[in-house]
């Protein structure tokens, strides 16, 4: 495959992320989910540049977005966890009454 042909994938995937960002602003895992799929869509990006490039820096970026993901993951799901404890909801609208 071609380098247009990964950046394209790459851009295709990072607009569905921004999509799912700015259509469902209720669901709280939506947007975890989006925010993910535009990682990824970064990650493929660098990879496809290290790989036409010849060059590992890329790759080993790739190594610290995916650490970066999955801290993200894990707060946002204990975040979620703890809204959901506490409002037995994850709407978004219902976070902001957790101000003190």
């Amino acid at each position: 495959m071609s380098l247009i042909a990964f950046l394209f994938l790459a851009t295709l995937l990072f607009c569905i992320g921004v999509a799912g960002i700015i259509l469902n602003r209720k669901n709280l895992i939506m947007i975890l989910m989006s925010i993910e799929l535009m990682l990824l869509a970064v990650n493929t990006n660098f990879i496809a540049f290290s790989y036409y490039l010849r060059d590992v820096t890329g790759q080993v970026f790739v190594f610290f977005v995916l650490t970066v993901a999955a801290a993200e993951a894990a707060i946002g799901l204990a975040i979620l966890v703890a809204l959901f404890r506490n409002k037995r909801s994850i709407e978004i609208d219902s976070i902001s009454s957790l101000k003190g």
